[in-house]
């Protein structure tokens, strides 16, 4: 079976863990980056940066999947900027997985969406759309992570915790269960969250 060909849309730091997972996943052949305009031409992990996101309704005619590669801290806009430019040019968007993480068959996940390597998402987890479950993150079970959201490196979402969209949370973080945390929310690295965070929040010490 023919595999899909993808366009990795970001070509900095977080595409190079990207282009990693993608081709452990062996699901995809990668056949190009987009960039910046003073990109173009040069390589990133042996693919070639081949246009810029101006470019994708012309690429679309020719290439058929896509995955958002702009990582992700204190602003989200150009993510899920990409992403929507992406579907509106026909773009497919991937979901990738790494062969080293687990993922439950109970588990569900979005479209655009990256599982990265040492992932675990538990029973009845739920991920949304064009998100990041960075390297070595547990999803405990029954938990849901919103849209556009990046949960970063080594941190823990204990059971029946809810993650609105277009959040960060720091690596290491750990959220006690069930607990809330909403919409558009920035949880710095190494934060201990035990009570609801309402949206639009700014979390530096433990609370």
């Amino acid at each position: 079976m023919t595999k899909p060909n993808l366009i990795i849309v970001g070509a900095g730091g977080h595409a190079l863990s990207c282009i990693d997972v993608i081709e452990q996943q062996n699901k995809f052949n990668i056949s190009g980056l987009v960039g910046l305009e003073k990109e173009i031409g040069s390589m990133v992990n042996g693919y070639k940066v081949i246009g810029t996101d101006s470019e994708l309704p012309e690429l679309a005619k020719t290439y058929t999947s896509a995955l958002v590669s702009v990582g992700q801290i204190k602003n989200v806009n150009v993510r899920i900027s990409l992403f929507q430019k992406c579907v509106q040019a026909g773009f497919s968007m991937a979901t990738v997985i790494s062969p080293a993480a687990y993922v439950s068959p109970n588990a569900q996940i979005g479209e655009g969406t990256i599982i990265m390597h040492g992932v675990i998402l538990n029973s009845s987890t739920k991920v949304g759309n064009n998100c990041i479950i960075n390297s070595r993150a547990l999803i405990e079970h029954g938990a849901c992570v919103g849209d556009n959201t990046h949960i970063s490196t080594g941190v823990i979402v204990n059971g029946d915790v809810t993650i609105g969209k277009n959040c960060f949370i720091g690596s290491g973080s750990v959220v006690k269960e069930s607990i809330s945390i909403g919409s558009d929310c920035l949880i710095g690295m190494g934060q201990i969250i035990k009570i609801n965070i309402d949206k639009k929040m700014t979390v530096t010490e433990n609370i």
